[in-house]
């Protein structure tokens, strides 16, 4: 008699948070857009109960602010908020690569290859879209030999808030080829064990990135 394997059923409100949070995300529903639950029930063609199931959800995620009997809003972060997302997105993240570097084997470093050959050829069809969750994977992969499962649950938490900045402005982000260079060169000192010349790059990789996001959105809303 064949094993029986657990499927994973997706409720509703999973379906349409999932939907929702692909969409804010991707810079599709903007800062401050409102979301009114009529209109997204009738787009999903479900009733009210799960629509605000899941702006309940995003609410909690802080992607948007909810509104009883409305729907919610768009969360619009100050720019204080964003560079401390990333403020805290680089204290996690070099923690964790410090402590992944000395326990990566083989296949850690063959998947992050892969990855970064992948992030390549996305961005350079112009599939911005593909670019990101590939990045994001990619430094999931360089701090997985860590094993630190709540430390990764907070850096989750806290990229998908600085990520979503990211992704709105990938297409307009300087030195495309330096982020590019950045990543092989990181890979590069993991497996050469270079555990502070990595950390040094990362850290600077990222508050580069962090500075030319601040920028692009302070001059898209001073428009």
């Amino acid at each position: 008699m064949a094993q029986k394997r657990a499927v994973v059923r997706q409720s509703l409100p999973d379906v349409i948070a999932t939907d929702l949070r692909n969409r804010i995300l991707s810079g599709d529903l903007a800062e401050g857009d409102l979301i009114r639950q009529e209109l997204l029930a009738e787009e999903y063609d479900v009733s009210r109960m799960p629509v605000r199931e899941a702006l309940k959800r995003l609410d909690s995620e802080g992607l948007v602010v909810f509104i009883n009997n409305r729907g919610a809003t768009v969360t619009k972060h100050s720019l204080a908020e964003i560079a401390e997302f990333f403020d805290v997105r680089i204290l996690l993240e070099v923690d964790l690569l410090k402590k992944s570097i000395p326990l990566m084997e083989e296949h850690h470093f063959d998947q992050c290859s892969d990855l970064l050959d992948e992030m390549e050829a996305s961005y350079a069809a112009g599939n911005v879209a593909d670019w990101g969750p590939l990045n994001a994977q990619y430094h999931a992969m360089l701090y997985e030999a860590a094993n630190q499962k709540l430390t990764m649950q907070l850096l989750e938490r806290v990229s998908m808030q600085a990520n979503r900045y990211v992704s709105m402005h990938i297409d307009q982000l300087r030195k495309a080829d330096n982020a590019e260079h950045d990543h092989r060169s990181l890979l590069n000192l993991a497996r050469l064990r270079d555990v502070d010349g990595a950390a040094n790059l990362l850290r600077a990789h990222l508050e580069n990135t962090k500075q030319q996001i601040l920028e692009l959105i302070a001059v898209t809303r001073s428009k």
